[in-house]
């Protein structure tokens, strides 16, 4: 078994296919000097797609898409993810790439700066803007982040094609069950500390969600300072910060099939973006929250320094789960045994930002 792993970096896109013996072969970078924000595999098709959203400071924002693993890539010579011009915006980056349910083959969606939804039917060559949650009355008052005004997450239900959930800074999360025609704010029970009142409907900075594996109702959120689980699709959510050693973070990674295992890798503050403890861990839950431990063996000992982005923690889909995390530091690190233990795939890379891992 051969597992393709995907690094997005501050300049550029590396590949690294990794067998069982533990050894990687690096290869890149594909699309030099641009920041690879977004990745993503899809492999509802014979062919598995690569698909890489990349920002040149000179050309700016493009999707390019592989059907060879990498080899060779398509960039097409229109921008395919483009504001309409009544619209007045332009387009930033895009921050996520997220294919459809498996049997909505050729759909893709793109999350994008500032915060809009893009919807593609032809594999991620062409996108369209999802002009409700634009037009929402709420898109007004949503806010930027440190990191930007975005939308970082897009998370199609497995099995139900009219519900998707998406998650910005700031606005927090909103979800469709009418297939986009109407989205509502999904925030119930998420603080937002910074604003006056702690409470609102909408205005949180969610900067993660991810949804179990085994039970799609489910969902973990790493928030700007909580961590939390929601039992009914977004519609309220509880605190499972209790157990780690800081609420503060930006990836929340859940694994593919057992339920109640996610992984997330904690700071110490929103001001102080260091590791808590200056230690190199990545916590996991098993019972969806409830309780973590922290897991370390074979990452680097003190003092480490780096965060991990949000999008720079993933799972892979193979059948013994491996987990990745790069950092800010260009260290990308592998645990074949779901977090058990830790081997370096990677040093001495650009920043990285983002993740995806398959087994191909």
């Amino acid at each position: 078994m051969t597992i393709l792993l995907a690094i997005g970096t501050a300049k550029g896109l590396f590949l690294a296919t990794g067998a069982d013996d533990g050894r990687w072969e690096l290869s890149g970078p594909h699309f030099a000097m641009t920041g690879v924000y977004a990745v993503a595999i899809d492999k509802r098709s014979a062919r598995p797609r690569l698909l890489a959203g990349m920002t040149s400071s000179h050309y700016g924002p493009s999707v390019a898409t592989s059907d060879d693993l990498g080899a060779s890539w398509h960039e097409p010579d229109h921008a395919p993810v483009a504001f309409p011009e009544e619209t007045g915006a332009s387009l930033g980056r895009v921050w996520q790439l997220a294919p459809g349910a498996a049997d909505q083959p050729g759909l893709v969606y793109a999350g994008t700066e500032p915060s809009a939804l893009f919807r593609s039917t032809d594999g991620g060559g062409t996108f369209d803007l999802v002009r409700s949650l634009w037009d929402h009355p709420h898109r007004k008052q949503w806010g930027a982040g440190f990191g930007g005004q975005a939308i970082h997450t897009v998370l199609p239900h497995p099995t139900d094609a009219a519900r998707v959930l998406v998650a910005m800074s700031t606005g927090g999360v909103y979800r469709t069950t009418d297939g986009g025609a109407s989205w509502t704010a999904g925030n119930t029970g998420i603080r937002a500390y910074f604003l006056p009142d702690e409470w609102p409907e909408f205005g949180q900075c969610v900067h993660k969600v991810a949804r179990d594996g085994s039970d799609p109702e489910r969902l973990y959120a790493q928030n700007h300072h909580g961590v939390y689980r929601s039992d009914d699709d977004g519609g309220t959510w509880s605190s499972i910060a209790a157990g780690l050693p800081s609420d503060f973070g930006f990836p929340m990674v859940a694994h593919p099939r057992r339920p109640g295992v996610i992984y997330t890798f904690p700071l110490v503050a929103d001001s102080e973006r260091f590791p808590v403890d200056r230690r190199c861990r990545v916590f996991r839950s098993v019972d969806a929250g409830d309780t973590w431990e922290p897991l370390s063996r074979g990452l680097p000992s003190d003092p480490f320094y780096p965060a991990v982005l949000r999008d720079a923690m993933c799972v892979d889909d193979a059948s013994s789960t491996g987990v990745y995390f790069g950092t800010r530091s260009g260290e990308v690190y592998a645990s074949r045994d779901e977090g058990d233990s830790w081997s370096p795939v990677a040093t001495h890379l650009p920043d990285v930002l983002c993740v995806r891992a398959v087994a191909v």
